[in-house]
């Protein structure tokens, strides 16, 4: 019997490895584009930055070091140079898939972070397999811009899983959903009527602000954004401005707010403020044909009738006044149930005059009472 060369046992001691079989290895080398592998193999494993990872122009010296081992897939056993070619990136795609197929079937919760904002949605990578999520599966609302998630981790589930055709698709908005309507079940479980609460401004309209309240979205109307006009509420809020609103009404699943502090309300100490007799100032806030309306303080407007806006005859209030002007007058009349005051500048004068004044009154008084009315359907 024929004794055995040192290069046949050699030869007999190392493994032999086939095309597609999975094996461990031992990292002896690692260039910027390459990993050199012991495979205990007659020849060394060469991994490429491209079978390493889907990331381009990355340094794999910043990933990997010698004496690191990995599981790696035999690409070709000889690459015609005597080198056997590895793949990580596949077999960790194959595991991915693996992976995907049984988040699919248990219906569970994935986290991954987003790589790529595209035009019709998100893509994020588990384990080398790239997951689409389309635009309209993002949010329980439409979102136009979807840059706010490139980089952020999210969670999702696998809703298409589809191995032949390469397509995987996430849906994250059934979970914001759930998550919304969890939050509205426990904020509605302890809020109610009254309350003064904490919330964020979420979006702002010509007649109103959403108002984000923790999972429950609440309307600010305009008409309750002050005890004084508000013109444009987009000059007033901007989004993410934390806010304290009271709760005036809740409806089902909607939520009325106002900032309509009883506190702050400027009619509390009316009656002795602008009892009448008084004699006040304010500015002239806007004007009809038949008379003016004056901001004596923010939520109280008094009419000055055409008739009372002077000791002469006015014809029209714009002859005499202008919008912002201060106007100082007396108080003639003081509605408390139904917040209406009227002024008088006539009253102002010598007795004779302020006669003369309280005569018109029966005159003008339906006048009076229509200018009301208009102030009231503004």
């Amino acid at each position: 019997m024929s004794e055995l060369t040192f290069e046949q046992m050699l030869e007999e001691s190392l493994k032999t490895i086939h095309t597609g079989e999975v094996i461990e290895g031992t990292v002896i080398d690692v260039k910027p584009e390459e990993i050199i592998l012991n495979i205990g193999y007659k020849s060394d494993g060469i991994l490429t930055r491209n079978e390493y990872t889907n990331e381009a122009n990355v340094d794999l010296t910043t990933l990997v070091k010698p004496g690191d081992t990995m599981e790696v897939k035999v690409l070709k056993v000889n690459d015609g140079e005597g080198q056997v070619l590895l793949t990580y990136k596949r077999l960790a795609a194959d595991r991915g898939n693996k992976r995907i197929e049984e988040a699919f079937n248990n219906k569970e919760v994935l986290t991954a972070k987003v790589s790529q904002v595209l035009d019709g949605g998100l893509s994020v990578v588990v384990d080398e397999v790239r997951i689409f999520i389309p635009a309209s599966l993002v949010s329980d609302v439409y979102e136009k811009d979807l840059s706010k998630y490139a980089g952020q981790e999210i969670e999702f589930v696998i809703s298409e899983y589809n191995p032949k055709r390469r397509r995987y698709i996430g849906d994250r908005k059934q979970l914001v959903a759930a998550k919304k309507a969890e939050l509205q079940k426990e904020l509605f479980a302890k809020i109610q009527a009254g309350d003064i609460v904490e919330g964020t401004v979420k979006n702002v309209t010509d007649f109103g602000a959403f108002i984000d309240l923790g999972g429950v979205d609440g309307l600010l109307h305009i008409s309750e954004m002050s005890w004084g006009r508000v013109e444009n509420p987009k000059k007033t809020f901007k989004v993410g401005e934390a806010i304290k609103v009271l709760i005036k009404d809740i409806e089902g699943s909607k939520v009325a707010l106002s900032l309509k502090f009883d506190d702050s309300n400027p009619w509390k100490d009316a009656t002795v403020k602008y009892a009448v007799g008084n004699e006040v100032t304010g500015k002239v806030a806007r004007m009809t044909d038949f008379g003016a309306f004056v901001e004596l303080e923010p939520g109280i407007d008094a009419l000055l009738h055409v008739s009372q806006i002077a000791k002469e005859h006015v014809e029209k209030p714009s002859d005499v006044l202008t919008v912002g002007q201060e106007v100082t007058a007396k108080v003639v009349d003081f509605n408390e149930e139904s917040k209406k005051i009227s002024l008088s500048v006539k009253a102002l004068f010598a007795p004779e005059v302020a006669e003369a004044a309280e005569e018109d009154a029966d005159v003008v008084s339906v006048d009076i009472d229509a200018a009301i009315a208009e102030q009231d359907a503004e």
